[in-house]
């Protein structure tokens, strides 16, 4: 099975659902990831305010960086590849970056917003919405 490795852009939190306005795309592109983690695919996050380190120690993500700026985040690594940059792929291209069958059955998906629930928790010295997982805020 493939490993997944997203880099994100500086954001507060590991996935950037935080603060006043919750990106719906963050919380859409949250859950893809969790789905992909559950079809067997190794996923992993990685955001440059909190682990810059891991963006240097990723050749593939350091070329990009060093050759251009942070405007091609996040990126997508596939098997140590970049496989998509600048922009949130959606499920059916995780999918298929991934190796997995091509088109997600729209039937068996459920609303990002129905898999991650949204508390009022302190996030990053503030109260604003957080997702709560397990019991666990998003700082």
């Amino acid at each position: 099975m493939s490993t997944v490795q997203v880099f994100d852009p500086p954001m507060c939190c590991s996935t950037g659902i935080c603060g006043p306005e919750v990106d719906s795309r963050l919380v859409e592109f949250a859950a893809d990831l969790d789905w992909l983690a559950s079809q067997g695919i190794t996923v992993r996050r990685f955001n440059l305010a909190q682990e810059p380190m891991r963006f240097a120690e990723t050749a593939a993500v350091k070329a990009m960086l060093e050759r251009s700026t942070e405007d091609e985040l996040p990126a997508i690594v596939v098997d140590g590849v970049v496989a998509a940059s600048g922009r949130y792929p959606s499920r059916d291209e995780l999918a298929r970056m991934a190796g997995l069958p091509a088109k997600v059955e729209a039937a068996g998906r459920t609303s990002a917003l129905g898999k991650i629930k949204i508390a009022t928790a302190p996030c990053c010295g503030t109260a604003a919405p957080a997702p709560v997982s397990g019991g666990k805020g998003c700082c």
